[in-house]
């Protein structure tokens, strides 16, 4: 039943990322441009962190769950039960937005239901280096404010400005990614070229995710060991 519970929090949280986040690109990319797309982010994060995070850790975020898997935080099998999670919760969210658009009246301003793709203002290569920074930095955040008891009231905080930063520079490149759920979810129903370079967007934040995870322990230095079951962050093993 605790499994589940958790399995759940992070389906429903990944959906209302998607929803929201993805649903500020459709919405306002053009006439709110890149910095309420950004805040939309940051500040749907913060709230899911609060309202998720004494539940599941609020991974809401395959490459956070990697990182989680790879610091000791989490069970594979937990692992798993998350990514499945998240990659549901991504698909019923781009669901939804379709609906909106194709049934409800929503002009799509992105032109690819918020969709991540690259071509117009960065290349492959550019696209592959830009997610492994910008997810490196969203996981090393969340990896170190979550495991400093200290922190434990202001992290959501953190994570959510981290977020937006990671938008506020992506944005107009990619779309910003750091997070192959929220990729994987609107590619399926936009199709074409989104659906030909998902991969980008699922390799590039997973090995971002990784290096943050394999770095930790030099942010913490001695403070670094492996998140024990009932300490905050994202653990799944509460």
């Amino acid at each position: 039943m605790a499994d589940l519970k958790r399995f759940g929090a992070e389906f429903l949280g990944t959906l209302l990322l998607v929803f929201f986040g993805v649903g500020s690109a459709i919405a306002a990319r053009k006439e709110g441009g890149v910095v309420v797309v950004a805040l939309s982010f940051g500040f749907i994060l913060l709230a899911l962190s609060y309202m998720l995070g004494p539940i599941s850790g609020c991974h809401v975020n395959p490459a956070v769950t990697l990182g989680a898997l790879a610091t000791g935080r989490i069970s594979v099998g937990g692992a798993i039960g998350y990514w499945i999670s998240q990659f549901v919760g991504a698909i019923v969210a781009a669901l939804l937005l379709w609906v909106l658009v194709h049934s409800g009246g929503v002009t799509d301003q992105s032109g690819t239901l918020g969709a991540n793709e690259y071509g117009a203002h960065i290349n492959l290569g550019g696209t592959f280096l830009l997610e492994i920074v910008l997810t490196f930095l969203l996981v090393l955040v969340i990896l170190t404010v979550t495991s400093r008891v200290e922190q434990s009231s202001v992290a959501a905080v953190a994570i959510g400005i981290a977020i937006a930063a990671c938008h506020l520079v992506g944005v107009a490149l990619d779309g910003t990614s750091v997070n192959p759920a929220r990729s994987f979810g609107p590619a399926i129903f936009a199709g074409d070229t989104p659906l030909s370079q998902l991969w980008v967007f699922i390799v590039a934040p997973l090995i971002g995710g990784l290096l943050a995870a394999a770095v930790l322990r030099f942010v913490l230095g001695n403070a670094w060991r492996p998140q024990a079951a009932g300490a905050p962050g994202p653990d799944a093993s509460r």
